[in-house]
């Protein structure tokens, strides 16, 4: 069996980092102008965001770390992810970058953060640092008063009970209620992915790599992506290599995610990895930095590498981002406020509160029915894996004047250039049918498509058929999210053993419906949302 080019089985069902790079949404939003004589009662400007699939917090931790550049605001990210191990990601991720610089120095998050984020194997001082975080997680997910004393930065209040319930029975998994790397063979799990995903080529990885690389991403503006940490990750999960390569033999349970699958004639819950093994997580930090010597060149060959530039762009973020800690002297006492090189101080560079509102699994649709959410906010971000959420339901809540950021299928190595155009026109149409227009003022873009809001728009906008059909050339094919045939007796491939004796209540391996009909990872369903053959 072959895979053919443009098949989509390579970028999986379940999104583990970003396909495009990190976004300063204030960059994208409306331009606002505060009146300094306003009235101090109305206190700081609010930027409210809402992001669909935005998978990993790169560009609400880009936002942040450039707040700097832009008047003092204070921001409300509400997030809408399609299964609950993104959002424990998400409040992983946020942990690490605001973790008091005492106890854990800069480069040590640095790295700490890129391999939890990016490699399927970790260190054993970062697996024991994931298991810590993951253990306090889970005893504050359940415990709201201790939840909003510890971070408070972070809103659960909108997740329903069995989805918190379900949230800290992942941490749980995280921090090892199941010992040994038996409960989640990465090595294998990737090995097996790789055999499905590449069929009969499989002999040629190295070959297959190569010409991914050098023919779809360099081709498409990834030239710094060398060769031989792209074949790494291909051949062994690890993109990211920082220390010893023997050091990295512990599973990253993080990236690990239950799935209902067909066993012997009966529904199963089976754990695996059902993540990216076609572009890698290169793209989000690793091919556009403010520092221009790191894109230099040397007869025609870049000087560093994907690898480097991530590094330096993480180390740099995390940097800034000290600022948005815990509550220190610099942000309470304007005695202590920085100041300019001429010695006066500037207390509006000092940043603002921020909230990361994590929304219902499933509500996209739903959104605009609360008088809360309808017409609130005035940017609305769309990653590839979500478009077909795209509805003038999702529009209503966008703000007459606001805008709207839609990720598209560049880095996507199974994507043809055809399918890539295919797929923009699909993004355009639906945007339009949810009210918006092309923003006039962005430039042609192939990583996003940017639109606009008319201000005298009507909520709600022209309907679109729920049974319209996505461009035949971006429709997965059913073994995206299902496992090959012969699975149906025997445990497929990417599976840990399955589970058999777990019931529907069980909050971790059955996933909820929404989670067991697993977004496509570029077209709309047709029709249904239940994948065409996987058996919920």
């Amino acid at each position: 069996m072959t895979t053919p080019a443009g098949s989509g089985t390579g970028f999986g069902s379940v999104s583990w980092w970003g396909l495009s790079p990190a976004l300063d949404l204030q960059a994208e939003s409306p331009p606002v102008d505060p009146d300094p004589e306003a009235n101090p009662e109305h206190g700081t400007p609010e930027l409210d965001v809402l992001l669909l699939g935005s998978v990993d917090g790169r560009h609400l931790l880009q936002t942040l770390a450039r707040a700097a550049r832009w008047p003092r605001r204070r921001f409300h990210f509400y997030v809408l992810e399609n299964n609950l191990e993104a959002v424990a990601r998400h409040m992983l991720f946020f942990s690490l970058a605001l973790e008091d610089p005492e106890k854990m120095g800069l480069q040590e998050r640095s790295e700490a953060f890129l391999e939890v984020w990016g490699n399927a194997l970790l260190r054993p001082p970062v697996a024991a640092f994931v298991r810590a975080q993951a253990d306090r997680l889970a005893h504050l997910v359940p415990e709201p008063d201790r939840l909003a004393e510890q971070l408070p930065w972070l809103s659960l209040r909108a997740l329903k009970f069995r989805e918190r319930d379900a949230l800290e029975a992942v941490f749980r998994f995280w921090a090892g209620g199941e010992k040994g790397p038996e409960a989640f063979p990465m090595g294998r799990l990737w090995d097996l992915r790789l055999r499905h995903y590449l069929g009969s080529r499989y002999d040629a990885r190295r070959g297959v790599s190569d010409w991914d690389l050098h023919m779809k991403l360099h081709d498409r503006g990834a030239r710094v992506i060398h060769t031989s940490e792209f074949r790494r990750w291909r051949d062994t999960g690890v993109a990211f290599e920082l220390r010893d390569p023997s050091a990295y033999q512990v599973p990253n349970r993080t990236l690990a995610s239950g799935r209902l699958l067909s066993h012997r004639g009966e529904r199963v819950a089976a754990r695996g990895y059902w993540g990216d093994i076609a572009t890698g997580p290169f793209v989000a930090f690793g091919i556009e930095t403010d520092d221009a010597s790191l894109l230099r060149t040397n007869n025609g060959q870049p000087v560093k590498t994907a690898g480097d530039i991530t590094q330096h762009n993480v180390t740099e973020l995390f940097r800034t981002l000290a600022a948005w800690g815990p509550p220190s002297a610099a942000q309470g006492d304007p005695q202590q406020v920085p100041g300019n090189a001429n010695g006066t101080q500037e207390p509006d560079r000092t940043p603002a509160t921020f909230t990361v509102h994590f929304l219902p699994l499933g509500s996209a649709q739903t959104l605009h029915h609360k008088s809360c959410y309808k017409g609130r906010f005035p940017l609305l971000y769309v990653a590839c894996g979500m478009v077909h959420l795209l509805s003038p339901e999702l529009g209503a809540c966008v703000a007459p004047g606001g805008r709207l950021v839609v990720e598209l299928a560049r880095y996507l190595v199974d994507v043809r250039p055809e399918q890539l155009q295919g797929f923009s026109d699909r993004v355009g149409e639906l945007a339009q049918a949810a009210g918006f227009a092309p923003q006039p003022e962005a430039g042609p873009s192939e990583t996003f498509a940017r639109f606009c809001k008319s201000r005298d728009s009507a909520p709600g906008g022209v309907a679109v058929e729920s049974g319209t059909p996505p461009p035949d050339a971006l429709a997965p094919p059913p073994d995206v999210l299902a496992p090959p045939s012969e699975a149906t007796n025997q445990p497929s491939e990417g599976l840990t053993q399955p589970l058999q004796d777990q019931t529907p209540s069980d909050p971790l391996e059955l996933p909820s419906e929404s989670q067991a009909s697993s977004l496509e990872a570029l077209a709309p369903p047709t029709g249904s949302q239940t994948p065409p053959n996987q058996s919920v």
